[in-house]
């Protein structure tokens, strides 16, 4: 019930607007993968590209080694499922579900039968016969998945599907995603613009800006090993310096700016372009004795309790805003407004990254 999905080539145009250009991934069987980006990257029509709903300009889509070319959205072996849910709601829980196999000419005691497996499967076992405005947003959301399974998809295509719910329910709802996905093995491909999401759920996530796929990695390398400036500052938080490359050696360069030289890992093809320099609020050190390296004299201006972590607002002497974050554990110690301290960091927890691939 799985199937594996490549893009080669890819590109889609709205008149002279290009909003998917020159697409390549490939999906494995059984994989949960996001598209993560802004509002108009691209990641949506990418997905209506998939589902059929929309054909690419160039390039070829393949699910399951066929090329789509041609094949309608219900000649496709995809489910969508769309940020609003598009819940029937004269119809009974279990009718929702069994709606695409109604359709398909399946009988009513087996459309039923197969509505309340479905049901058990996402956790509502007892709800075939509730109203759907008798259900809470996360209930609806799992009924919508019911539905899409029914029809046996190989791939799960779903479109910001927790963008309407609040934040608790939205964290407890990409557990149940992420489970429901598991047990069924089918190929899920996810769009959202939500970092955590992404991350949380993701065996491997495609980052998008203007059209273009910036880098396709895991979760972990995604933030820990960003390809790009884009990438760095869109997944996570960063602090930011302007400068000029220097001597590279062993990964690693000197980065010439107003704080004295810096240092920070650099990747082979970064060499030779306009950099900046980019290191994390939680690697992102404060003590009172300069570092032996990467310390930037700093005075503390604000501290933003957070819950989890404490975000420590810092200005360096010529203005420019530096946070350290710190884990929340009752270990940490606050520092009081106006407190003259170092900056720092270690250097392979920085790194030299070009701006995003755009379109030239």
């Amino acid at each position: 019930m799985s199937a594996k999905i490549d893009l080669e080539n890819v590109s889609c145009d709205f008149g002279s607007f290009r909003a998917v250009d020159n697409a390549n991934v490939s999906i494995e069987p059984g994989e949960f993968f996001s598209f993560l980006g802004p509002s108009g990257c691209g990641k949506t029509t990418i997905l209506r590209m998939i589902s059929g709903f929309i054909d690419p300009t160039e390039g070829a889509i393949k699910i399951g080694g066929k090329d789509m070319r041609g094949q309608r959205p219900n000649q496709r072996p995809t489910a969508l499922i769309f940020q609003n849910l598009a819940l029937f709601p004269l119809m009974p829980v279990w009718e929702n579900i069994s709606f695409g196999l109604e359709v398909r000419g399946v009988d009513k005691a087996t459309r039923r039968k197969k509505a309340e497996e479905l049901l058990e499967l996402v956790d509502l076992k007892g709800a075939a016969d509730k109203m759907v405005s008798q259900l809470s947003g996360g209930q609806k959301q799992r009924v919508a998945i019911a539905r899409a399974l029914a029809v046996e998809p190989s791939v799960m295509l779903l479109d910001e599907p927790l963008s309407a719910l609040d934040l608790k329910l939205r964290q407890h709802m990409r557990a149940e995603l992420r489970a429901i996905q598991k047990r069924t093995g089918v190929t899920f491909i996810y769009i959202t613009h939500d970092q955590g999401e992404a991350l949380a759920m993701s065996d491997r996530i495609g980052v998008m800006s203007q059209g273009r796929i910036q880098q396709i990695a895991n979760p972990r390398d995604i933030y820990n090993a960003p390809i790009n400036g884009f990438v760095a500052g869109f997944v996570g938080e960063n602090n930011i310096f302007e400068g000029k490359s220097g001597a590279v050696a062993a990964g690693m360069a000197g980065f010439d700016t107003a704080y004295g030289t810096l240092r920070a890992r650099i990747n082979d093809d970064a060499k030779g372009s306009a950099l900046r320099l980019y290191v994390r609020p939680e690697h992102t050190l404060l003590s009172a004795a300069k570092a032996e390296e990467n310390s930037i004299p700093v005075t503390v201006s604000e501290v933003s309790f957070e819950g989890a972590f404490i975000s420590i607002l810092c200005h360096s002497d010529d203005g420019k805003l530096i946070v350290a974050e710190l884990r929340n554990d009752g270990s940490a110690t606050v520092p009081d407004i106006g407190t003259k301290l170092h900056a720092s960091f270690d250097a392979a927890r920085a790194a030299l990254l070009p701006d995003a691939n755009v379109r030239g």
